[in-house]
């Protein structure tokens, strides 16, 4: 296999990035220059200029800078970081600082340039320039003397994160992780890339060479630098206010973004683009809510031909569940080993829905599946809470050894029998695609066990017990290796999207264990990471809230509390989602052109992050903006209150009149303008809610299969008509309450009459209100 970045820029997501190819991109090439002047620091035979940097500086003696702190004697201090990445640096001779406002006056008063890192504990990339590089005492010597040094955890920071990708992929091209960005003290890119070699190898300058270079270009020609930076962060904010077009809502816009879904649909293998596969959860989701409309069996395919390819590769943990982050490959079978939370949390809503639009018991299974991994492997039993990830790998060698099997390793963990078919099943070869190991291999189902029956002229009966066996086997196996770590950090935003997969699930699959911890977990961000009035922390570690929090933690939370009072009734949930809610527009809300920004806007911000920026395209997971329509839609909706329908609509039309553009990189934008154009069914459920006929409807109408659709229950005692919607409250005065469990079945502005039979509610819920659009 061959190593990627662990953020490529390259085949899906790079041939389509709308930012790489708009007008502004003008702006961009003009500050590539400064690229020529690094370049321009070689000679002809490829040595370096002679350094114009002060004897002091080049040969390492100490100097008092202006901060009173000598150049380079400052040390490392990451080693009380909560974050994983962060204290894994802490032994290395780099001096790194965390990011703060320290780093950057000690770059001012030193005028020095800023060596930014960014990345993350399960990048693979990161971790090799972490010992190639910056363990290298030379390195660590030139960095420390010529700038200051800042490592960043993306996880942590994304919205530190965001602005600078944006900035370098400006400058070079592409971007990812991890990002090496050189800032000028007031924290404006002046060069960077990602990965860069100890020494010049493959294409790619070595830092030996380029640290040097980039300080004497810094030193030599700072008017230039500074000038370049000003047109960049120009050019940026010229993007932001030209992807923020307001224009009114339509249809053709929900058909145009389908439309470049279905042009980007890899028919042969599933899954969207070529090359490197992504997981692609708003894509599925948007695909499964047109197609309930329009029938309109392209859309089918694309889901079924998506999620079929991908629970039968590699990208899949096919022993213990699971995703892994994408596949190098445009068949899904070989991965990147890292696991993350928010694209199994996805991918789990994926297959739920999936399976209710088809039957396909794989898809439950698959969700099951995934469902087993997050319990025994990124989430904390016992309190609640879904970890953040897990690692790729141990080591720099380490080429996902713990996931992979050479032929000799299932044939000395296995009977004979049951290795026969495994090897069959899962394609082990004694040339696997492992590049470090190329014994090693990745199990992915090449075969169905009635071929493999054939084969070996045993039942079909027989194979499938041997599997069964074989993978128990493997799993037990595997369980004595070196098990990657675990980033036990609780973020909030991707804790409220699982919450809202569990309960999902618990009411799909009727799976009592997901509902407990769902809301165990809620109850514990609830408790320990929110406050009322103002809104969510980012991050939950050893007991400790941290970190402010984003606007897509507090969209993504209301969206669970949301999730909770559908499932529950309890009035609680109910007002945690308007309190958030009312926090983000309070607090995050563009008041001249609509939406959310990111961050809470700050009168001095720290460095980029006065950069202003709001969450419009699906990166990696649903954008913050697509989520908050959707939720402020239903809030609307269950309160009555006319300010939540206005800010939905309000962030809606803010990118109406750019989202073409980005074609279906915005699909969970698009499917929130769909679900706003297009109103699912709406089941209200008043009575007693310890009444047995009451849970039967709830039943009946949360398991029925309609995306998009809203079920919350009332209890009748002190019922007020001013708390239900308008067109339930309208039936209520029409048909009265009648003193029994109803379910009041609307869409829109009409309502169904009132039902006792949950049968009937099923069948509201699917189609009541549907116009004939089918094709």
């Amino acid at each position: 296999m061959s190593k990627l970045f662990c953020k490529p820029r390259t085949g899906q997501e790079a041939a389509d990035r709308p930012w790489r190819r708009h007008p502004v991109m003008t702006t961009w090439i003009a500050a590539g220059f400064l690229g020529v002047l690094i370049g321009s620091l070689w000679t002809a035979d490829g040595t370096l200029v002679p350094s114009a940097l002060g004897e002091s500086d080049s040969s390492g003696a100490a100097r008092k800078g202006a901060s009173g702190i000598p150049p380079g004697r400052s040390g490392n201090q990451l080693a009380q970081e909560p974050s994983p990445y962060l204290r894994e640096a802490s032994q290395q001779p780099v001096h790194w600082l965390p990011w703060g406002e320290a780093a950057f006056r000690r770059a001012q008063q030193e005028d020095k340039p800023i060596l930014l890192d960014v990345g993350a504990v399960w990048c693979h990339w990161c971790h090799v320039m972490d010992v190639e590089s910056y363990d290298n005492p030379e390195i660590a010597r030139l960095v420390n003397e010529q700038f200051i040094a800042v490592k960043v955890d993306r996880d942590e920071r994304p919205d530190v994160d965001r602005r600078y990708q944006q900035a370098v992929s400006a400058i070079s091209g592409g971007g990812g992780w991890p990002l090496t960005a050189f800032l000028t003290p007031e924290g404006k890119v002046f060069y960077g890339g990602t990965y860069f070699p100890p020494e010049d190898r493959g294409g790619r300058p070595g830092l030996t060479v380029l640290l040097p270079k980039v300080a004497e270009v810094y030193k030599t020609r700072k008017t230039e630098v500074l000038a370049s930076t000003e047109r960049l962060s120009a050019g940026l904010k010229r993007f932001v206010a030209e992807s923020n077009k307001k224009a009114a809502l339509s249809q053709g816009l929900v058909d145009e973004v389908a439309n470049h879904m279905v042009q980007q649909f890899d028919s042969a293998h599933g899954g969207f683009g070529e090359g490197v596969k992504f997981p692609s959860g708003s894509k599925i989701e948007l695909a499964l809510a047109r197609h309930f409309v329009t029938r309109d069996a392209t859309l089918l395919r694309i889901v079924t031909k998506t999620l079929d390819a991908m629970a039968t590769g590699g990208v899949y943990d096919q022993l213990a569940g699971g995703f892994f982050r994408y596949s190098t490959d445009a068949e899904w079978r070989v991965p990147h080993f890292e696991k993350m939370n928010y694209d199994n949390a996805e991918l789990l809503v994926n297959y739920l829905h999936a399976y209710q639009a088809t039957g396909k018991a794989l898809y439950r299974d698959i969700a099951q599946g995934i469902m087993g991994y997050l319990n025994t492997t990124l989430s904390d039993q016992a309190h609640g809470g879904f970890y953040a990830h897990q690692d790729a790998d141990m080591t720099r060698e380490d080429d996902g050894d713990y996931y992979t099997w050479s032929v000799e390793e299932v044939r000395s963990a296995l009977p004979k029998e049951q290795a026969d078919v495994i090897l069959r099943y899962y394609d082990v070869q004694p040339q696997g695609e492992m590049r470090e190991n190329p014994a090693k291999n990745v199990l992915w189902i090449a075969k169905t066990p009635e071929r493999i029956a054939k084969e070996l002229s045993f039942p079909a009966e027989k194979v499938r017990a041997l599997l069964a066996k074989g993978k128990e086997g493997l799993g037990q196996a595997r369980k004595k290796r070196k098990t990657p770590l675990v980033d036990k950090t609780v973020y909030s935003d991707r804790n409220g999207m699982l919450i809202v997969a569990y309960l999902e699930a618990a009411q799909i699959l009727h799976d009592d264990q997901a509902k407990a911890f769902a809301f165990k977990t809620l109850d514990l961000l609830l408790r320990e990471a929110y406050r009322e009035g103002q809104g969510m922390f980012h991050a939950y570690f050893e007991g400790q809230a941290r970190l402010s929090g984003l606007f897509n933690d507090q969209a993504q939370m209301a969206n669970a509390a949301l999730a909770a009072f559908e499932f529950t009734g309890e009035p609680r949930y109910l007002k945690v989602a308007k309190d958030l809610m009312d926090v983000a527009i309070g607090q995050f809300w563009d008041a001249k052109d609509g939406a959310f920004f990111d961050r809470r806007p700050e009168s001095v911000a720290l460095a980029a992050l006065d950069h202003p920026v709001k969450d419009f395209e699906d990166d990696p997971v649903a954008s913050a903006n697509g989520v908050a329509a959707f939720v402020l839609d239903r809030l609307a909706y269950l309160t009555n209150d006319k300010r939540y329908d206005e800010k939905a609509v309000q962030t809606l039309e803010a990118f109406a009149g750019s989202a073409g553009r980005y074609g279906s990189f915005v699909a969970a934008y698009a499917l929130a303008v769909h679900y706003h154009l297009n109103r699912s069914a709406q089941a209200v459920i008043i009575g007693g809610k310890a009444d047995p006929k009451t849970l039967a409807l709830w039943k009946s109408a949360s398991t029925a299969y309609r995306p998009g659709k809203l079920v919350a229950v009332y209890d009748p005692a002190g019922l007020e008509l001013e708390s239900l919607p308008p067109a339930v409250a309208g039936a209520v005065k029409a048909f009265g309450v009648q003193g029994k469990p109803r379910a009041y079945v609307c869409a829109g502005a009409t309502c169904a009459p009132p039902t006792g039979d949950p049968h009937e509610v099923a069948t509201l819920v699917k189609r009541y209100g549907i116009k004939a659009t089918a094709k």
